[in-house]
């Protein structure tokens, strides 16, 4: 039953503009996906509309795959552990969980 309470909302993330322009016009956010289940997460999916960056995002580690983004290439995600990655825009993204399976 513990993996009933690893809902979507059992996921933080945090944006952070870094202080650091990618060309002339576009600021460098770092996103920090968190897991705060006590189980394992795998196959995180966020939604993000209109997502976009000027610099290359690692596909491992952040992707588009149907109509959400993956996290890591669905691989496992320890509880209290995060996956950080990088984008570049002229505005931050609203980044939002969209589903998850848990591993108890």
């Amino acid at each position: 039953m513990a993996s009933q309470q690893c809902l979507p909302s059992s996921i933080d993330i945090q944006q952070t503009n870094r202080g650091k322009m990618a060309g002339a016009l576009d600021t460098v956010f770092q996103v920090t996906v968190t897991n705060r289940c006590m189980c394992i997460m795998k196959n995180v999916y966020l939604h993000s509309d209109g997502f976009s960056s000027s610099t290359p995002v690692d596909p491992k580690v952040f992707r588009r795959a149907g109509s959400g983004y993956l996290v890591s290439n669905g691989r496992r995600i320890p509880s209290s552990k995060s996956v950080t990655f990088h984008y570049a825009w002229d505005h931050y993204f609203k980044m939002t969980p969209a589903s998850l399976q848990a591993e108890c």
